[in-house]
């Protein structure tokens, strides 16, 4: 697992990369507020119930919640399930929708 900061997610982003980006919070979490990320809230991978992730596998993820700690959970998780590129989003959504002046 490596780390990501808000800040070179929004410059790849906006160099039109298209990223794998998974948001393992919970759904009324997602309705506040998102970046468009595929939602599988912690509990779900934890269960290994991945199967909208399994072609994801060879590639890489960037994976956020609300602060980095879930995340960072979710990153091991997954790496454990054989998922070999894992990308922790530093200071998750709230460091996004700072970065975002929002």
């Amino acid at each position: 697992m490596e780390l990501i900061s808000v800040q070179e997610l929004k410059q790849r982003l906006d160099a039109g990369e298209s990223l794998h980006i998974l948001d393992v919070r919970e759904p009324h979490e997602y309705q506040e507020a998102n970046m468009g990320g595929l939602l599988l809230p912690l509990g779900t991978i934890m269960s290994m119930q991945l199967d909208e992730i399994e072609d994801w596998k060879n590639d890489e993820i960037i994976v956020h919640c609300r602060s980095g700690v879930r995340s960072l959970q979710a990153c091991a998780a997954l790496e454990q399930f054989g998922f070999g590129k894992t990308r922790n989003l530093t200071g998750g959504i709230l460091a996004w929708q700072e970065l975002q002046g929002k």
